[in-house]
């Protein structure tokens, strides 16, 4: 017995439940099976008891049917009486012989006998009846047909009386298999009671091999988890998933403390590399300190491009005005970028700012259209989206290529939805890249000379944050040399 359990103890976690499933199916194959059986033999016999006044009151209507058609053509000499009394004669006889025929000393057997020798003497005097009156002698068919009636008579009483007798006697018999029927549900639901009693003690006894060990596991994981090392390793009872996971612990607490043994003889050279760490640091910062005070601060650049322009305007300087206007309209925006939620109206004029100074310093080589649906324009949007996108075109797409460079910005309506695509003629991408672009592993340039600091990635993430997720972003391109497209899908929140 111990060896068993031994072995049971041993088997897997799986293998364990699928034992127990087969084990409290097959005991419940059986009871169900047994209960079944004798509940479709006492049914059966239900079914059965009252089979026999069934046929009794048969009999005693279709004896009704002969005399009643007899009696029809004796009125009426029809054919259709005749062909009534034929029939229920020809159902008559075929009744009658199903009757006891045997001599016997049972009561009701001995009345069936008595009814079929009866019935038979009446079949033979309706027949001589029907027979006189077709021959038209009067005097024989009365007398055929009174001593017929008289034998329908005793038919019937006798007929009743079987019926009765028999009807007790079943009555009987049904309040016997009806209590043994009852009795057999208060057994079945008995042994269903005991059956679940049964099964939940045997998976307490399962579940509890299985979670016994877990709980001990867990406590001293507590205890590990509270910086208690020195904890004593935790028994293995068994060679299943909770012993394997037990045995993996233990050697996991022992790697530890050694683990921690050799951090212990490390940390005087770790303290000398953190004091050279921390005085690296401080020179980085030192320096980065440096070159933030040597950077331009943005408002007193856009102060003074605001003052170059005024300047420009006054000497007649048309073309210097408009650039140096655009310049500061840009700077300007720049200023508010980060924290600003502004109109897709001041993103275009923003683009076409940039756009403006970038055809200054590149004699017009940038041909940018817009296709923009003006229903559109006061759509509610996060700053520089539009415009990062379209510096994205220019540096990466149509700034070093052959050809002309073309860049197209269309913003289109679609259901509850707006459409936002810009799309260029330019290098365009290698399928390879643009997997790698899609997935992420390629983040979007910043730091280079002409960007304004936002990368794809950013407008991408904030596009995400401000539409709570129901935005896409696409790009595509059919490779090398064919351009690429930048598509954004977002819902319509304010027009």
């Amino acid at each position: 017995m111990r060896r068993i359990s031994r072995y049971i103890a041993d088997l897997s976690i799986r293998t364990k439940f699928v034992i127990l499933f087969i084990a409290t199916s097959a005991i419940l194959l059986f009871v169900n099976t047994f209960m079944y059986y004798n509940i479709n033999r006492i049914t059966f016999r239900l079914d059965e008891i009252y089979i026999s006044n069934v046929k009794l009151n048969t009999t005693a209507d279709v004896l009704s049917d002969v005399q009643e058609s007899m009696t029809e053509y004796l009125n009426t000499k029809t054919t259709d009486a005749m062909e009534a009394y034929y029939r229920s004669e020809a159902d008559f006889s075929e009744l009658i012989q199903e009757l006891e025929a045997d001599t016997t000393d049972n009561n009701l057997k001995l009345m069936e006998r008595n009814i079929r020798y009866m019935s038979e003497s009446y079949l033979e005097l309706t027949g001589k009846t029907i027979e006189a009156k077709r021959g038209r002698n009067v005097e024989k068919y009365k007398e055929y047909y009174e001593e017929a009636g008289e034998l329908y008579s005793y038919l019937e009483t006798y007929l009743f009386s079987l019926n009765s007798e028999k009807f007790r006697i079943n009555t009987r018999s049904y309040e016997v298999l009806s209590s043994s029927m009852q009795y057999l549900e208060w057994i079945s639901i008995s042994i269903f009671v005991i059956i679940g009693l049964f099964n939940v003690i045997l998976v307490a006894l399962v579940t509890g091999s299985i979670t016994s060990p877990l709980l001990e596991l867990s406590e001293v994981a507590r205890q590990v988890a509270e910086g208690n090392l020195d904890v004593e390793v935790v028994p293995v009872h068994s060679k299943d998933e909770v012993g394997v996971v037990t045995t993996a612990f233990n050697r996991m607490v022992v790697s530890i403390r050694n683990y921690i043994a050799q951090i212990r003889e490390s940390v005087e050279k770790e303290r000398d590399m953190k004091e050279k760490e921390l005085l690296m640091e401080a020179h980085l910062k030192d320096a980065q300190l440096k070159y933030l005070q040597a950077q331009i601060n943005p408002h007193f650049l856009f102060n003074t491009l605001n003052a170059g322009a005024q300047l420009a305007m006054m000497e007649s300087a048309d073309r210097t005005y408009d650039y140096i206007q655009n310049m500061a309209a840009f700077f300007r925006y720049n200023i508010k970028k980060d924290n600003d939620v502004v109109t897709l109206a001041d993103e275009i004029r923003l683009v076409d700012n940039y756009i403006y100074i970038l055809n200054v310093r590149f004699s017009g080589e940038i041909h940018f259209t817009k296709e923009v649906d003006e229903n559109l324009l006061q759509v509610k949007v996060p700053s520089m989206i539009l415009q990062p996108i379209v510096e994205n075109s220019v540096n990466y797409g149509i700034r070093n290529i052959d050809w002309e460079g073309r860049i197209t910005l269309s913003i289109q309506k679609d259901g509850d939805r707006m459409r936002i695509s810009i799309r260029d003629n330019g290098a365009g991408i290698e399928a390879a890249r643009l997997e790698e672009i899609r997935t992420g592993q390629i983040k979007s340039e910043t730091n280079t000379s002409d960007s304004n600091g936002v990368g794809l990635n950013n407008v991408m993430e904030r596009l995400h944050l401000f539409f709570e997720g129901q935005d896409t972003f696409e790009i595509n391109s059919e490779g090398t040399g064919k351009g690429t497209t930048v598509c954004i899908t977002v819902p319509i929140e304010d027009v």
